[in-house]
């Protein structure tokens, strides 16, 4: 007949031998989604907002931030982590669309390395001027920019975050559609980039929206054109740059990949949770708070837009000539 400590004893060392196995659980059902840049900007920022909003339907979900070369090392992450549905990560417009022909040799195959889950949103960019430089030019369209263009050669230059970074793929695109010419002056990142741009350094700039919306409403910056392929909810009166110059279409996005070789029935659950979630009122609205808009699709759909993503850029990339080894 054991004593009362006894039974206490062997009842908490039975209880311990119970949690501890059911803790390995919950500890091993936590997923993670790996963000390929520091914490606080909008990848950073949209991604905790679905981590929060798929709890109920997955439970823990974390971010794990891994910034650096551009997104590439994060993005290598992702593809070599296991295929279990745990370990998810962002692929960006720069990391499955134009650092393939950027770089010389990346440590990752946008094309095999990853299984699509869902895009998660878009971010129009839109063509803005130099307020002062706009007025002073007489310059209120994107009609009024080409025709000054093509009337004063080599008198335009533009700014971007850098070589091969979207603002100068666009601003190449641009050029060679309208028929201009324009200096290409690179900045150190997009926020340098705008800087240059109100100080009067530059005379116009692919700008991501939700980067210039404040200067445009503002007044220190004249947003003539929108790059999506229809007018942004958010600036409903700015045109399109496709209406002057048919084809033309550059936004910014990003999505959910998992790393090659997840179970097909794996994908379908991740993308039926962060498809609910990115279709919900909450994370709709706290997304317009960032200019965004969720932009959920299948696996098959994230799949051909990101081929058709790259098709897209290895022209635009081949067009700049830029290139990082």
């Amino acid at each position: 007949m054991m004593n009362r400590r006894q039974l206490i004893t062997r009842s908490a060392m039975a209880a311990a031998s119970v949690a501890v196995p059911g803790l390995a659980v919950a500890q091993a059902t936590t997923t993670r989604i790996i963000v390929p840049f520091a914490a606080g900007g909008p990848i950073d920022v949209t991604a905790r907002i679905l981590a929060e909003a798929v709890r109920g339907s997955l439970g823990t979900v974390i971010v794990d931030n891994r910034p650096g070369a551009g997104g590439n090392i994060g993005v290598s992450a992702v593809a070599k982590a296991a295929p279990d549905g745990l370990t998810l990560g962002i692929a960006t417009t720069a990391s499955h669309g134009i650092n393939p022909w950027l770089f010389s040799k990346l440590p990752y195959d946008p094309a095999k390395d990853f299984a699509p889950v869902t895009q998660m949103l878009r971010v129009p960019n839109v063509l803005v001027m130099n307020a002062e430089a706009a007025t002073r030019l007489n310059i209120n369209t994107l009609a009024d920019l080409i025709a000054y263009g093509k009337a004063n050669p080599g008198k335009l230059n533009y700014g971007s975050g850098g070589n091969g970074s979207a603002g100068h793929l666009a601003g190449e695109l641009f050029k060679n559609q309208a028929g201009i010419f324009a200096v290409h002056i690179p900045y150190n990142g997009g926020n340098p980039a705008q800087l240059g741009l109100l100080s009067g350094q530059v005379d116009f700039n692919f700008d991501n929206l939700a980067t210039a919306a404040a200067n445009i409403r503002a007044g220190k910056l004249k947003a003539l054109a929108v790059t999506t392929a229809q007018r942004s909810g958010v600036v409903p009166e700015v045109p399109t740059v496709a209406a002057t110059l048919p084809g033309f279409e550059i936004d910014t996005w990003w999505g959910l990949v998992a790393p090659a070789g997840t179970p097909a029935d794996t994908l379908r659950k991740l993308n039926a949770a962060f498809s609910a979630a990115l279709n919900s009122p909450e994370v709709k609205s706290r997304f317009a708070l960032l200019l965004a808009e969720p932009a959920p699709n299948t696996p098959e759909q994230f799949a051909d837009f990101m081929t058709r993503e790259r098709t897209k850029y290895e022209r635009l990339v081949k067009l700049s000539g830029a290139k990082v080894d």
